[in-house]
């Protein structure tokens, strides 16, 4: 508790949309536990995103060094799913990518799995997300060496969701226009404007897909309860299969990019993205939420949906990923174990120098790049800088700190 015996200007770090995902919690969140069963992560992410930015997590008070003036500001939580985190981590590690890309064009790769699926993975999440990336995977590199007579490297990122918060699983990948020859002495490019034949490319990936579902069903590695009980027959889980191998799966291949800059900028969109941001919630109304999504089928256009409250939480919790999961992974030329020297190879064959005595931008500066002003300025006068004046414990049990001032 901070006392102090002269009058202080005093600014409270408060900036926040008018509705969050933190409010929905809070009004719905005891009905929806009694609803629905909660799993432990559920649960911490439904208490992180409550307690983010409060003082239940503390914070600190930083003193301006020209006015005196203080200003407060509360903890994150750091839970990957909370909308008020993971934008300076995100900015981080796309400074570090800026070392991993080539002067080449780019593709951007989605892979979707047919809907009959969701109810397995919603009780078997790490297997069906694991054999998700391994499908796509697999299949990438297979088309590199039939189609380029080489490795190619890609980035794939998980999302699980569609813009109305239901189930869409789906894989972004990013990949290099070409592929560093087997022998290693030759760089193979792709025509700036075409990939793969996305048709092949769709089949391979569905038939792997299936077969690797098959196996985990064989090896009894899969849960089967609620939506998808009935599959823990035979016959029936076979049906499925025959019944998803029987359609027309559709890889998307968007236009390729220009250059590593556009990339950069590209992959900022995906990855350490959430179901949801606050900015989507537009109201909370008589036990429901309200908030905007694009309809992809009408060429974008942005909508507005209306849900009950506990509808609301329970798609969004649907999408909270396993303990440690890792949902942003790099392969081929891009695996971290033997990225370094594969990369430089490749700049040698297309002629590039990668500049590397370029120290990757600090935190301060990514900070001031984000919020558009140097975060250590004084708020309050807008001359001094702010400097940490006094640390604030963490209260769980209370619902906001006090500050008295005598």
């Amino acid at each position: 508790m901070l006392k102090t015996s002269s009058p202080l200007k005093i600014n409270v770090e408060t900036e926040k949309p008018a509705y969050e995902l933190a409010d929905v919690f809070r009004l719905f969140g005891d009905e929806y536990r009694q609803q629905y069963h909660v799993s432990h992560q559920q649960r911490l992410v439904m208490r992180d995103v409550v307690q983010c930015r409060t003082a239940a997590l503390g914070g600190h008070v930083d003193e301006c060094d020209a006015c005196g003036g203080l200003r407060i500001s509360y903890n994150s939580c750091r839970n990957r799913h909370c909308p008020k985190c993971g934008a300076s981590a995100k900015m981080e590690w796309l400074e570090k990518q800026k070392a991993h890309l080539l002067p080449i064009h780019y593709f951007h790769v989605v892979f979707t799995i047919d809907h009959l699926f969701n109810p397995l993975a919603r009780v078997n999440q790490k297997q069906i997300y694991n054999l998700l990336f391994a499908s796509a995977s697999q299949t990438l590199k297979a088309f590199g060496q039939r189609y380029l007579g080489g490795e190619i490297g890609f980035t794939a990122i998980l999302h699980t969701w569609g813009q109305t918060l239901t189930e869409h699983l789906h894989l972004h990948c990013i990949v290099p226009g070409g592929a560093l020859s087997s022998d290693g002495k030759r760089w193979r490019a792709t025509a700036p404007d075409f990939l793969f034949p996305i048709t092949e490319l769709s089949v391979q990936f569905r038939d792997a897909f299936c077969a690797g579902v098959k196996k985990l069903f064989d090896d009894q590695q899969l849960t089967f309860a609620g939506q998808c009980a009935d599959l823990a027959d035979a016959a029936v889980f076979e049906g499925m299969i025959a019944e998803s191998q029987a359609k027309k799966w559709q890889v998307y291949a968007k236009p390729p990019f220009s250059d590593a800059a556009q990339t950069l900028d590209y992959l900022g969109r995906y990855v350490n993205r959430i179901a949801i941001s606050n900015g989507r919630i537009l109201g909370i109304e008589d036990g429901a939420v309200r908030f905007s999504y694009r309809d992809y089928k009408a060429d974008g256009e942005r909508k507005e949906m209306r849900l009950p409250g506990v509808e609301f939480i329970r798609r969004f919790l649907q999408h909270a990923l396993p303990k440690r999961f890792v949902r942003v992974r790099h392969y081929g030329l891009l695996a971290p174990r033997y990225r370094k020297q594969k990369l430089a190879r490749c700049r040698a064959l297309l002629g590039a120098y990668h500049e590397t005595t370029t120290a990757p931008a600090t935190t301060e500066a990514l900070l001031t790049e984000m919020l558009g002003h140097d975060p250590a300025q004084c708020p309050l006068c807008g001359v001094g800088k702010m400097q940490l004046y006094e640390e604030l414990q963490a209260h769980p049990t209370r619902r906001k700190w006090q500050l008295v001032v005598q």
